[in-house]
């Protein structure tokens, strides 16, 4: 029978990967616009308007891929949410009706090796931040006591706050959301002046395959790396929510504060070409320039409580991943084992590695494919099903979702050897081992190419994954239904 949690209320939420019983499913739609919302109004939101200018494309075509970029990604994520309303379990629980009981455990471990990568870098980023802005203030930024203090206190906020569990983050988010979004908007008003619109217009227009190269960037750095966790907060909606509301909520409180940075980043970068570099060796170092003396403390507190906010996000929902990979623990003891691997990465790049951000960025980019695959599959068997999820066939192999579901595998896995074969390792001297990626680009010109950079295989991992699923298991699907 389905696994069910008694509805009581506790400081710390004990609800694992089982169903979410009717009583506590009191969320309303609106609700999802705070933790989407919090975790993406930062400061490190502005640096990818030089990410996206440094394709070598003009601000026009950088605002319009960053818009739909932007809201796009976080639409997908809307549609990955509505299985969460649907079955009141976490996203890769959900997973089993497209995969298989067992075949779930495939996406599963991409999953959670993504999520981890990911917040482990926010992380990382946050400590960095610190010893940056007090560099700024005119202290000893490198100082080994400023680190290991910036370390515990980041580490200690985030994993204490996953292990709470949802409602303890839900009621977080809320009130850092007004703290970013307030501190987040002076920094725009002090910053204004920086902008020189002639440069800005002046830059020059860049080819196609620049443009969809920055697109897929922008996709991948906001609504798709998120994509693997969007059911896990929409889990606690009542089954009678709106669909329509469920993706509206995920897709403006995700994308709202990510399109108003991006483009304000857009002009900044676009104003000053020492700065559009700077930001691509220390984001936030590099925007705290601009500012007064006295704004740095309460800027340096608000980068950190908003890269803290979307790690706080992903160490919970990993938490929840690996109990659905098997591992019979209870969810706040997951939740503390994936926030002790991320404090021992933090502490290993912050004080021991030399050579980290670009093999673990290329580690990403690599997991981005298959990631991609899966969603296009889920998002496919989302938008094929009628009915809510079978409670119970969620945790039995022999139940109607079956244990091993080969015709999705066989996709992910076909999918992603096409997906891989058009991206490219763009940190090939510091990640030799991961150059191996790249074997179909001399279909569309080699890896000198206009398209090399274009990062076509995360496109095409997503888009054919989709319509293999949406033709090759609308059988099945109806079988599972009836």
């Amino acid at each position: 029978m389905s696994e069910k949690i008694a509805a009581t209320p506790a400081l710390i939420e004990r609800a694992g990967i089982e169903i979410i019983p009717e009583a506590e499913r009191t969320a309303r739609p609106r609700d999802l616009f705070w933790p989407w919302f919090a975790a993406n109004v930062s400061v490190f939101g502005m640096s990818y308007g030089s990410f996206v200018l440094g394709f070598g494309i003009s601000f026009w075509q950088a605002t319009i891929v960053s818009v739909i970029g932007i809201v796009v990604s976080f639409a997908l994520c809307g549609l990955i949410a509505i299985a969460g309303k649907r079955g009141s379990a976490p996203t890769m629980v959900l997973s089993r009706t497209a995969f298989g009981v067992h075949g779930q455990k495939v996406p599963g471990i991409v999953s959670w090796l993504t999520s981890i990568g990911w917040e482990t870098f926010l992380a990382i980023m946050a400590v960095l931040a610190t010893a940056t802005v007090i560099s700024q203030l005119g202290g000893e930024g490198d100082n080994v006591a400023l680190k290991i203090v910036a370390t515990v206190v980041v580490a200690a906020l985030i994993v204490g706050a996953s292990v709470l569990g949802y409602h303890t983050i839900m009621k977080m988010q809320s009130v850092l959301t007004w703290i970013t979004g307030l501190v987040t908007v002076l920094y725009v008003i002090l910053t204004i002046p920086h902008i020189d619109l002639a440069a800005v217009m002046a830059r020059p227009d860049g080819n196609i395959g620049a443009v969809i190269g920055a697109l897929v960037m922008v996709m991948t750095g906001f609504g798709l790396g998120w994509i693997n966790i969007a059911a896990d907060w929409s889990r606690y909606q009542k089954r009678t929510a709106s669909d329509g509301a469920i993706v509206f909520w995920n897709t403006f409180g995700g994308a709202v504060a990510p399109v108003l940075l991006v483009v304000f980043g857009l002009l900044l970068a676009g104003s000053d070409d020492d700065l559009l570099a700077a930001v691509g060796a220390d984001p936030i170092g590099a925007l705290a320039t601009l500012l007064p003396i006295w704004v740095l403390v309460p800027f340096l507190l608000t980068a950190v409580l908003a890269l803290v906010s979307g790690a706080v996000l992903g160490i919970y929902s990993s938490g929840l991943t690996l109990i659905s990979l098997g591992i019979r623990i209870p969810r706040p003891s997951a939740a503390a084992v994936d926030g002790a691997i991320l404090t021992l990465g933090t502490i290993w790049v912050v004080f021991f590695a030399t050579d980290f951000l670009g093999p673990f960025q290329s580690f990403l980019i690599t997991l981005g494919v298959p990631l991609a695959s899966w969603a296009g599959i889920l998002i496919a068997d989302i938008l094929r099903r009628r009915k809510d999820y079978d409670d119970d066939a969620l945790f039995d192999a022999s139940g109607r979702y079956g244990a091993w579901d080969w015709t999705s595998i066989v996709t992910m896995v076909v999918a992603s050897v096409i997906g891989w074969g058009f991206v490219v390792n763009n940190f090939a001297a510091e990640a030799a081992w991961n150059n191996w990626q790249g074997y179909l680009l001399g279909i569309i010109g080699g890896r000198d190419g206009d398209w090399a950079y274009a990062n076509l295989g995360v496109f095409f991992a997503l888009v054919l994954s989709f319509l293999v699923t949406w033709f090759a298991r609308a059988a099945t699907i109806r079988r599972q239904e009836s």
